[in-house]
């Protein structure tokens, strides 16, 4: 169950251009890759639907064209490479204050057990920074897109 912060008004999360939502974005006049919003609303909405599959290993990590063809999935998550050139996703969401950001990372964290899928999380007064990848097969997985779409459904509703 997703809380719904806004109408509580405990929790008025935004990103890091300020705007909230695909639609807040294209009012601003700010570019937003991919679809419409409607359409990419739908491809979110078909993720959100979807529940993480356990997974221990001997799968194949998606490739860089199924990575970006997800990636058009949810909004403004980075795919970044590290060392082992394993990719992840990763996205900063800044708050207010720290009990936002606490409030927030508790909600991801909610999420991430009830999916069984577990991001990197990292936050302090203000912000909170989300990696995810599949470590299991070192690369990701739809569930990884999964989760990022869950998260921002978060900050969403």
């Amino acid at each position: 169950m997703l809380l719904n912060f806004k109408k509580a008004n405990t929790f008025n999360a935004y990103r890091t251009s300020g705007h909230s939502s695909v639609v807040e974005r294209l009012v601003a006049n700010e570019k937003v890759e991919g679809s419409t919003p409607f359409a990419r609303s739908k491809f979110m909405n078909d993720l959100i639907n979807k529940k993480c599959v356990p997974c221990e290993g001997g799968v194949i990590p998606f490739d860089i064209s199924e990575i970006h063809k997800y990636q058009k999935k949810v909004d403004g998550w980075s795919l970044v490479k590290n060392q082992e050139e394993i990719f992840f996703l990763e996205k900063e969401f800044k708050f207010k204050n720290f009990l936002e950001s606490q409030n927030f990372v508790n909600h991801v964290g909610k999420i991430s057990e009830e999916e069984g899928h577990h991001p990197d999380i990292k936050f302090g007064w203000g912000y909170a920074k989300i990696k995810i990848t599949t470590h299991a097969i070192k690369g990701l997985s739809e569930n990884d897109f999964i989760l990022a779409a869950k998260i921002d459904k978060i900050i969403s509703v």
